[in-house]
C-alpha cells in the first residue's frame, strides 16, 4: 500500500495510502453524506469532473455488483474515504470496491481525516485539487491545483450525454420493486439525456411510459417528429448556465408538451423560463436532505447531488410558482409554471439506494400529461 495525495486549491495537503488506480487527477472536492450507495454515487454522471469525498467512515464494506450501477461506467474523477473496506460481505456482491476503482481507472486515498477535509469545504466552499498516487511533491502539487479551473463555467453535459437517440423498456426489479403495477395506456415520454440515472428511466417506465431517450443537443423539431405526450429534463454534471442550447430548446417547446425535470433539468427548465442560477458554497449532496412542499406542508427527507441552484429572486416575475424549499438553508427545491404544464425539483425522487419519499412525483408527470390531453 503506498502513499497518495490530495492536495487543495487552497494549499492544503492530505497525505493518506493509496487505493484504486495508480494515477493523478484534477477536479473540484465535494462531501456526500450518504451512509451507503456508493457504487451509485460513483457511476452517477452527475459526479463527472469531481473528487468525491464520503463522510460516512467505512466504504466498502458491501462490495459491488453488475446491478446498482446508474450507468455504463464509473464518472467521478478520484473517490476520498476514511477507511476502504478490502473484504466485502454481501449475498449481492460480486466484487470488492477496490478492484473495482482499479478497473475502472479511478485513484482513490484512504486514511485521511475526512472530518477535517469536510469542514474546510464547508468554510472555504468546494474548490479543484489534484488526487495523486504519482507526484507526491506537495510544492509541484499545490502548484498543479492551483491552475485547475473552477466548476462554474463548465459545460459537462457534452461529456456525459449520449451520442444517439435509444429507447429504455427495463423498469424496476420486481423483488425491489417500491410501486405497484404499471398503469395502461403507455404514454410517450422523450427523455433528454444531460447524464441521465438508469434509475430514473425505471421508474418512468414504472409509471407507465414508454421511453426514448435523446442527446442533449437535440432540437425542438427532432423532439416534436417523435410525438412524444411529454418531456423529461435529466439530471447532469457542472453549471447549467452554459448549456443554453438545451434552454433555448426547453423554451421553444414550453407549452407544446408537459414538461418535468430533475435537479440539472430543474435548472435548466428555470433557464428556459427566464429564471438565474448561481453555485452553492459546498452544494447539497447526500440521501438525508429535508425538503418541504408548500402546498401540503408535508417534510420529504431527499437525496440531493448538486452544486448549482435556482435563484429564488425573480420567480414570480417570470411565470414560476415555488413549490418546494430546502429546510437546511431555504434555497429552492421545486416550482411549477403557472400558465404551462410544467414542473420541476431539485431533488432526487428517484434515489436508489435513498429515500422514497417522492417517488410520487413520476406519477405527478403522468397525471400532468393526463389532464394536459
Amino acid at each position: 500500500m503506498g502513499t497518495a495525495k490530495l492536495v487543495l486549491a487552497d494549499g492544503t495537503v492530505f497525505t493518506g495510502q493509496a487505493c484504486g488506480a495508480e494515477a493523478e487527477i484534477s477536479g473540484e472536492v465535494v462531501f456526500n453524506t450518504s451512509l451507503s450507495g456508493y457504487q451509485e454515487i460513483l457511476t452517477d454522471p452527475s459526479y463527472a469532473g469531481q473528487i468525491v469525498t464520503m463522510t460516512y467512515p467505512h466504504i466498502g464494506n458491501y462490495g459491488v455488483n453488475a446491478e446498482d450501477n446508474e450507468s455504463s461506467r464509473p464518472w467521478v474523477s478520484g473517490f476520498v474515504m476514511r477507511e476502504l473496506a478490502r473484504r466485502p460481505s454481501n449475498y449481492r456482491a460480486n466484487g470488492d470496491l477496490d478492484t473495482y476503482l482499479v478497473e475502472n481507472n479511478i485513484p482513490g486515498i484512504e486514511g485521511i481525516d475526512t472530518r477535517a477535509l469536510v469542514r474546510r469545504v464547508r468554510t472555504q466552499g468546494a474548490m479543484p485539487a489534484v488526487l495523486s498516487q504519482i507526484d507526491l511533491d506537495d510544492a509541484s502539487l499545490r502548484a498543479k491545483a492551483a491552475a485547475v479551473p473552477g466548476m462554474a463555467g463548465q459545460d459537462l453535459v457534452q461529456r456525459v450525454t449520449c451520442s444517439e437517440p435509444y429507447d429504455w423498456t427495463e423498469g424496476e426489479p420486481r423483488e425491489f420493486a417500491t410501486t405497484g403495477a404499471r398503469p395502461e395506456p403507455l404514454l410517450r415520454v422523450a427523455a433528454i439525456d444531460c447524464g441521465i440515472k438508469r434509475n430514473i428511466l425505471r421508474l418512468l417506465v414504472d409509471a407507465g411510459f414508454a421511453v426514448r431517450v435523446f442527446p442533449a443537443t437535440v432540437t425542438p423539431e427532432e423532439i416534436l417528429a417523435h410525438e412524444p405526450d411529454g418531456l423529461f429534463l435529466s439530471n447532469g454534471p457542472g453549471d447549467p448556465a452554459p448549456v443554453q442550447y438545451l434552454a433555448a430548446t426547453v423554451r421553444a417547446l414550453l407549452g407544446r408538451l408537459p414538461i418535468f425535470g430533475i435537479c440539472l433539468g430543474h435548472q435548466i427548465l428555470a433557464l428556459a423560463c427566464g429564471a438565474k442560477t448561481y453555485k452553492l458554497r459546498f452544494g447539497h449532496r447526500g440521501g438525508n436532505q429535508p425538503v418541504k412542499d408548500l402546498a401540503t406542508g408535508k417534510v420529504e427527507i431527499t437525496s440531493q447531488n448538486h452544486g448549482f441552484a435556482v435563484d429564488s429572486k425573480g420567480l414570480e416575475a417570470v411565470g414560476l410558482e415555488l413549490t418546494h424549499l430546502n429546510l437546511n438553508d431555504q434555497t429552492v427545491e421545486g416550482f411549477r409554471h403557472r400558465e404551462h404544464p410544467a414542473f420541476a425539483v431539485q431533488y432526487h425522487p428517484e434515489a436508489s439506494p435513498g429515500p422514497h419519499d417522492s417517488r410520487y412525483l413520476f406519477g405527478r408527470f403522468r397525471e400532468l400529461i393526463t389532464a394536459s390531453r
